[in-house]
């Protein structure tokens, strides 16, 4: 693919890169192109978990593309399935995604790693949700993820503010996994998404349903609602739950089927 959003498939990861120099900016049309990379990451049986990545060291994305709006693309634009940057509103997607932040994450840049559901960071990354600063809100994830993700208070404090959040202090909160040197960024990240690939696939689906399905909901609601979930109760019935426990009394590798 060309354009702004560059794809890759590395054995069963899709490797996505948002390409608009010079800091990799995100208008309708760039939306719309992400969007139909995640959906090929859906769609595609071979394809086990993303990584989301921009091209350079300096910008992993400053988020709306300011020049479009100037140009006449309004804040409240459509910007297609999957809403801004094609993930932020993308609540099907099944399978994993990895943040690979490598450098500025801006505003609805920082929106689309916290769609993502892991970060991994380069140590010079920087976040920051500057959008009160210009008059309007992170209304694309923003102020409904951060505070999930971080104290309230300090999240208040990031949206009130827009002050930045160096990658090292990130680490400290909890909200990315990893933080590597520059050089180290996509390499350990796929690290990350090769052990992901080892589960079963039927299995991280449904813990990724049970995630997304039960935040927030205290514990006996939680039960009773994965109960009734879909993926958790295809896991049950599987020939992949079979699988597992006989691999592992067997001593060998368990082989995958996904049903």
């Amino acid at each position: 693919m060309t354009g702004p959003v560059r794809l890759h498939v590395d054995g069963e990861v899709l490797v996505v890169t948002l390409d608009r120099p010079k800091a990799n900016a995100i208008d309708v049309a760039t939306s719309r192109a992400l969007y139909r990379a995640f959906e090929r990451l859906q769609d595609d049986p071979a394809l086990r978990v993303g990584v989301i990545t921009g091209a350079g060291e300096r910008f992993f994305s400053a988020g709306w593309d300011l020049k479009a709006a100037v140009a006449g693309e309004a804040v409240d634009a459509d910007h297609g399935p999957g809403s801004f940057a094609g993930l932020t509103g993308y609540f099907t997607l099944t399978k994993p995604v990895i943040a690979a932040v490598n450098g500025l994450a801006f505003g609805g840049g920082f929106e689309l790693a916290l769609a993502a559901d892991l970060i991994v960071a380069a140590d010079h990354a920087e976040f920051a949700l500057p959008e009160a600063t210009i008059g309007i809100v992170p209304d694309s994830g923003g102020v409904l993820r951060l505070p999930r993700r971080l104290p309230r208070a300090v999240a208040a404090e990031l949206l009130f503010t827009g002050r930045r959040l160096p990658a090292a202090e990130a680490a400290r909160w909890g909200l990315v996994n990893r933080v590597v040197p520059a050089e180290q960024l996509i390499p350990s990240t796929m690290d990350l998404a090769a052990q992901i690939c080892r589960a079963a696939p039927l299995a991280v689906a449904a813990i990724k349903e049970i995630l997304g399905a039960t935040e927030g909901a205290p514990i006996p609601q939680a039960y009773a609602t994965m109960a009734d979930l879909p993926r958790y109760r295809a896991v049950l019935a599987s020939a992949d739950a079979r699988e597992g426990p006989l691999a592992f009394t067997e001593k060998r590798p368990p082989v995958w089927q996904g049903r």
